[in-house]
């Protein structure tokens, strides 16, 4: 079991014994936690040597939010398995099984009934999986995302931020304390700024736009975030 990242020497738990290993491509509720593109690729290599399924969790991560179409391109590594959520549906229910057609023949009928669901494939959240995919691609949202993740990172500058953590529009901000945390978001909502904290890291705030903000909408955002935390650091 590997519960660190970027620790190379956790890599020697992935055996011939090992079956697969499952990382989410960036941390989310921890806190968004960015692994290092070596470490990543260390992870590729030791399961490529043992035989061993790397299955990459990027329901939160997909379709755009770190500014590439999936994050694990920010590695140059390929998992064996994506597991896709959230995003791919624009708004609507859906989950997402990729794999190889290999991995695919192996579970399709073993065991028997192995790989089945009862919501999956609905043919109005595929409908609308296409149709979001459709204007992520035309309208260039994922070549926008690091010119937007930018814009944030200039207006949210307080001494109550410790760090802003992140890759793309999936950011964080590191404050001191859970009731800072908790005041400001209370004073966002208030004021018509929807944010919120982290299951594993309630010190943090999330900083999660649709990628269809613009930069107006940036700017009156960043500014009731400050001044919340204005009010409450």
């Amino acid at each position: 079991m590997l519960s660190r990242f970027n620790e190379l020497e956790d890599l020697t738990k992935i055996t011939e014994k090992t079956a697969a290993i499952i990382l989410e491509a960036i941390q989310g509720e921890a806190g968004v936690r960015v692994p290092d593109i070596a470490y990543m690729q260390a992870v590729r290599k030791r399961c490529d040597e043992t035989g061993t399924l790397l299955i990459f969790d990027e329901i939160q991560t997909g379709f755009g939010r770190t500014g590439r179409l999936f994050a694990f391109e920010h590695f140059d590594i390929v998992p064996d398995i994506l597991m896709l959520a959230k995003g791919i549906g624009g708004g609507m229910p859906l989950g997402a099984f990729v794999a190889a057609k290999e991995v695919m023949d192996v579970i399709k009928d073993n065991p028997m009934l192995g790989h089945i669901t009862t919501f999956g494939g609905h043919p109005v959240s595929c409908a609308a999986a296409r149709a979001s995919l459709a204007v992520i691609k035309t309208e260039n949202l994922v070549e926008q995302v690091e010119r937007k993740a930018l814009l944030f990172k200039e207006r949210l500058k307080h001494p109550a931020i410790k760090e802003i953590r992140g890759l793309g529009l999936m950011m964080c901000l590191q404050l001191h304390s859970f009731d800072q945390v908790y005041n400001v978001s209370r004073y966002c909502a208030e004021n018509g700024v929807m944010i919120d904290w982290y299951l594993h890291c309630e010190t943090a705030l999330r900083v999660a736009p649709p990628l269809t903000i613009t930069e107006l909408e940036i700017e009156k955002a960043c500014n009731i975030l400050v001044k919340g935390l204005e009010k409450y650091a």
